[in-house]
């Protein structure tokens, strides 16, 4: 009878151990059903961020054809976001193109900075549904929907993220990035930047880009979690990754990058409509938009 109480006991000891682990998210199993493969069948709980009006958003981008930095569809597109964004103002970026910059007050002073860019890859026939359309519209999805956030909240849509056509890719931080390190400059104050690239695809799964504030990304799972939709933000870390958020950290602003880079479909011409899903880009709305309130 001693004994079996010394085995019951210890049982019990364990049982409350792995019930903390878990609690606190420590544990093997995570508490996110992170580290299994996302699919399109997580739907998150709430329903907080507007994710069929982002998602017309997407296909009017992809509607309007490839919309390389400086071409007509792009600087057609740049009007219709401004439109678009609360406070909607363009800023200019040398080589005559713009970012877009929309304002949404906060109730506490200081800023955070929400980006992603809208320009394509000067590819024929590219439509970048993933690179540039789906990260730009949850961007304007999210500011139409935060409504006096804790800090205020600058969302810039960058001009000019891709390099122009034929620059090698041992080039790309120096050529491109064009609209973001005007922009790195201008918002050095921020409190955080958050990028939002590859968001839309259909099998999303994005770990902690290599560069990413480790702080920040914590509590971006937090916010997934808390959405229902953290199987789409695993505990993995990929590699760095040259991005629009690159020149934010170099002005010593903690920044992080949601960005899908196994997306099969990078700079081909399979990245269309077929490549991206609704419920994807919602699950990542939803994301973003409780982080943004959260900060």
């Amino acid at each position: 009878m001693k004994l079996l109480g010394t085995v019951l006991a210890v049982q019990v000891l364990l049982g409350l151990v792995l019930v903390a682990l878990v609690a606190t998210d420590s544990g093997p199993f995570g508490g996110d059903e992170a580290d299994g493969a996302a699919s399109e069948a997580a739907r998150p709980n709430v329903d907080d961020f507007d994710g069929p009006a982002a998602w017309k958003l997407l296909r009017e981008q992809v509607e309007l054809g490839p919309r390389p930095a400086g071409s007509a569809a792009s600087r057609k597109l740049a009007r219709r976001l401004r439109k678009l964004v609360p406070n909607g103002r363009f800023d200019a970026v040398p080589g005559g193109l713009r970012n877009v910059v929309g304002t949404i007050p906060g109730r506490q002073p200081g800023y955070v900075v929400l980006g992603a860019h809208y320009d394509t890859k000067d590819i024929p026939g590219f439509v970048g549904a993933n690179d540039g359309a789906g990260s730009t519209a949850l961007a304007v999805g999210v500011a139409r929907t935060l409504h006096r956030p804790r800090h205020t909240v600058k969302v810039i849509l960058f001009d000019g993220e891709e390099s122009p056509r034929g620059t090698p890719d041992r080039l790309f931080a120096n050529r491109g990035l064009r609209g973001s390190k005007v922009a790195a400059v201008r918002y050095r104050d921020a409190r955080a930047m958050v990028l939002v690239d590859f968001v839309a695809d259909k099998q999303l799964r994005i770990g902690r880009e290599g560069y990413s504030s480790p702080e920040l990304w914590s509590k971006l799972r937090a916010s997934a979690r808390a959405a229902g939709v953290g199987s789409h933000f695993p505990r993995a870390t990929q590699g760095p990754i040259e991005d629009d958020h690159l020149p934010f950290l170099e002005q010593g602003v903690q920044a992080i990058d949601l960005i899908d880079f196994d997306f099969p479909c990078w700079h081909r011409l399979c990245d269309n409509l077929s490549a991206v899903s609704e419920r994807s880009l919602d699950a990542s709305g939803e994301a973003v938009l409780r982080l943004l309130a959260s900060l």
